[in-house]
């Protein structure tokens, strides 16, 4: 087969339409490619080869009313032509055939922009799972060298076929030809005005456009300048994507080396979204009209993004990932679960001779926290994407006593485990305390009067002057103090919140006036709720079709709401809620360890939690007062330490010595007891009598914690 070569003495003037968009929006639609117009064109003899249409039959024949109307073409003219894959065994054969009449052996394309190649048969021959031959991955940008040739005339992107021949002088009848045939001669006459003999800047076809065969991984420096206009962030993609399937949705495009990084959520899962960085502002433009595009089922979402979010997301300092990483073109895999006591030889034993991993043990990467503690995590090399599959084919096998979990990654998710981790601290401490300026305690009622709506999809940029807008006349009806917005765990807006009415009637008024009322450019949902159900969510449970689920901390016999109403304690309400939950590591299984709490055996007298779990375990929620008793926000000033005491022993409850009293334990085997949780902490352990200031204790969980060693069952 005849080979392209970008410094061959002929060219391929190729011109291209889809059943879609047209011009500078072709391709922008995702309309599949239904005419091929090309012709031969010898540099040195300046002689042309035959001149070729080809219609292409495209899998949905229904044509926009743009294509119908510019191109002529009609579906039942369509439905007799040939698919895209026979459509360029043609092409290659006819070609072939040209260059030989010519006595040449190589060309190169030459194409109207870059949309056709870029935008249209690479997408499209990747979406058909059709290979290209290797003379689509390279061609001159016909606008391009006209404006190198030209300096004087428009800027690039401003360039047609009709002005460029309009500049040399040559004459477009667009009655007399068809279409796609005067634009394919009015690119060749172009082209001529160009060569040396013609033009006095004596212009060369030497510097060809090209498209990169494969994405190519590597490592990121924190350092490294990244250009903000080369990064893209693309929105909802499938949770098992990978970087080379990132890669395929923009195939055509080149993304620099490296470029593609995927987020993680709050847990170190994969929250469908990617920066992508590519080689140039051209390119990540040409990405941005792939908005809404598809990957399979489902559209994604591009959208413009910054350098600094990148290299946030990307960039590393470790010098043991960029050895790691520093090898190329490697498949990367994670395995998440792994026993904390696993080894290299463990884990290769796991993968198998099926599947060798790059270097042996050098290919291997346990993710620790920074004490040298293992996390469960590790990364594993592999040479090809032979061994890759087999690899994952042992996705939830057993090692030890526990199934582990094997994902395709990348050296972005790479940096990002590891920086996570890296950068989480040993003990992690609760912050400075805080009071709010309106005096506590806020009042909750509880009980099964339904004088309560909850407000659910709000927009995660409401505020509390957005909801009393959207309320209405109803808002004064809300009692003072009952505007509660619900955050989520990492402290921000859930979509949620709560109201309290000052009756169950205005409260049911106000859910069916205000139910799939828009808010923003969303319908909110409004619902009428008890204060009971109310104080499920707020203080950590869940409420949904299927009924009420209790907090997490407090098992299902032990929970049970009072009619009476519960008031918050001050000490809950003096920590922000970003401080009461670290964001670094997993959700999966969790536990508040303030060792004797978990062996008192007096339940709380009142219908919320005990002081020290309400800190860990509620629903972090802002509570918003409503007019017209303050202002729509509160404010917060640094408590003094004084201030503290008193409010503490207000309430009659000992306060948590500061710093570090309590500490929060995530990824706990589900079997672990206390028996485990204290021979953990063996060696950072209050001496006896520190205990006895911390919390109140009954007798035999205080003989556990001064003796540690004589255990005793609870």
């Amino acid at each position: 087969m005849t080979a392209a070569s970008p410094h061959s003495d002929s060219l391929v003037v190729l011109f291209g339409a889809t059943a879609g968009a047209y011009g500078a929006k072709l391709g922008s639609d995702e309309r599949e490619l239904i005419l091929l117009v090309w012709q031969v064109v010898d540099l040195h003899s300046k002689k042309v080869g035959t001149l070729h249409k080809c219609l292409v039959k495209a899998d949905n024949l229904e044509l926009s009313d743009e294509c119908g109307e510019v191109t002529g073409l009609t579906p039942e003219g369509l439905s007799k032509a040939e698919p895209l894959d026979r459509v360029l065994q043609q092409f290659s054969q006819l070609v072939s055939s040209d260059l030989k009449a010519l006595g040449r052996n190589t060309y190169t394309f030459c194409t109207d922009g870059q949309l056709l190649i870029r935008q249209v048969l690479h997408p499209e021959a990747s979406k058909k799972n059709l290979l290209l031959s290797d003379c689509f991955y390279s061609f001159y940008d016909l606008r391009k060298e006209f404006h190198d040739c030209y300096p004087n005339v428009a800027p690039v992107k401003d360039q047609t076929i009709q002005s460029m021949a309009e500049y040399i002088g040559f004459r477009i009848n667009e009655a007399e030809e068809d279409f796609g045939v005067w634009q394919v001669k009015a690119m060749v006459a172009i082209i001529f005005s160009m060569l040396p003999d013609t033009c006095v800047a004596d212009h060369r076809f030497t510097v060809p456009e090209t498209v990169k065969y494969k994405y190519e991984t590597g490592p990121c420096s924190k350092s490294e300048a990244v250009d903000s206009e080369t990064v893209i962030r693309a929105r909802g993609l499938p949770w098992q994507s990978s970087d080379q399937d990132i890669a395929r949705f923009f195939k055509g495009l080149n993304i620099a080396k490296g470029g593609v990084a995927l987020c993680l959520n709050a847990q170190g899962r994969r929250n469908g979204e990617a920066l992508v960085r590519f080689v140039n502002s051209e390119q990540r433009d040409l990405a941005l009209e792939r908005h809404k595009h598809h990957m399979g089922s489902r559209y994604i979402e591009v959208y413009k993004a910054t350098g600094e979010e990148f290299l946030k997301i990307a960039g590393g300092t470790s010098n043991e990932v960029a050895q790691f990483l520093s090898k190329e073109n490697q498949v990367i895999i994670r395995m998440r679960g792994l026993p904390f006591t696993a080894t290299p030889e463990d884990v290769l034993g796991f993968l198998g001779p099926e599947c060798p991993v790059t270097g042996g043990k050098e290919g291997l990467l346990f993710v620790k926290y920074p004490d040298g503690r293992p996390t469960g995590d590790a990364f594993v090399l592999f040479a090809c994407e032979e061994y890759a599959q087999n690899a994952l084919k042992k996705h939830k096998e057993i090692l030890g006593k526990r199934y582990i979990e094997l994902f395709r990654s990348t050296a972005a998710e790479v940096q990002q485990v590891l920086n996570r981790y890296m950068s989480t601290p040993l003990i992690p401490t609760l912050p400075t305390p805080i009071i709010p300026v309106m005096p506590p305690p806020y009042t909750i009622a509880a009980g099964s009067v339904r004088d309560c709506v909850r407000l659910r999809g709000l927009p995660y940029t409401a505020g509390i002057d957005d909801i009393l807008e959207f309320m209405g006349d109803a808002t004064a009806d809300i009692k003072p103090h009952g505007v509660h917005m619900v955050l989520n765990q990492q402290g921000r807006p859930s979509g949620d919140a709560f109201i309290q009415m000052k009756s169950s009637d205005r409260a049911f008024l106000v859910a069916q006036k205000c139910h799939k009322k828009m808010m923003k450019d969303r319908y909110v949902e409004v619902f009428q709720c008890s204060g009971e159900e109310m104080n499920f969510v707020l203080m950590g449970g869940t409420l949904n079709r299927s009924g009420l689920s209790p907090p997490p901390c407090l098992s299902p016999p032990a929970y049970a709401f009072q009619t009476a109403a519960a008031v918050i304690p001050t000490e809950a309400a003096l920590y922000q809620s970003q401080g009461l939950l670290p964001q670094t590591r997993s959700q999966q299984a969790s536990a508040a360890v303030a060792a004797a709490a978990a062996a008192a055996a007096a339940s709380p007298a009142v219908t919320y939690y005990p002081t020290q779990a309400a800190q860990l375990y509620m629903n972090y929620t802002a509570y918003y007062p409503s007019p017209p008793v303050s202002p729509t926000t509160v404010g917060y000033i640094t408590a003094p330490q004084a201030a503290v005491a008193a409010a503490a022993s207000a309430t009659h409850t000992p306060m948590l010595p500061q710093p570090g009293a309590l500490v929060r334990m995530q990824g706990l085997p589900y079997n672990a007891g206390m028996k485990e949780i204290l021979s953990f902490f063996q060696g950072y352990q209050y001496a006896p009598d520190d205990y006895n200031g911390l919390i109140q204790i009954n007798d035999q969980a205080r003989s556990v914690l001064q003796a540690p060693k004589d255990w005793v069952c609870l």
